[in-house]
């Protein structure tokens, strides 16, 4: 007589196809927030060495809330944003190659 081991399953979670989040930053602008951050650091370490250490702290306060403010508002008009075209474009064919035309 055989015995027959049941392994128990578990269900998996696959991120159902949306971006990857990490403190509110989702995608891309995970790459953007840290780099941004890792700049401001290199950046107010360089300010120190030259300027001291109040010059070097504004400029670390400046770069990463400029930095930071403009990721959010990138993130905000979304995560795959394109440029949007306005007027009527109008599309022919012009020795085999396709032209287009802006009005």
């Amino acid at each position: 007589m055989e015995s027959v081991v049941q392994n128990p399953s578990y269900p998996v979670f696959k991120g159902l196809q949306r971006p990857l989040e990490f403190k509110g930053l989702r995608g891309r602008y995970i790459w953007w927030g840290a780099g941004t951050l890792a700049g401001s650091l290199l950046g107010s370490m360089i300010v120190n060495v030259f300027a001291g250490f109040t010059p070097s702290l504004i400029f670390f306060a400046v770069v990463a809330g400029f930095g930071g403010v403009s990721v959010l508002v990138k993130q905000r008009r979304g995560l795959h944003s394109k440029r949007i075209e306005k007027g009527i474009f109008v599309v022919t064919r012009i020795n085999n190659r396709l032209e287009v035309v802006g009005y």
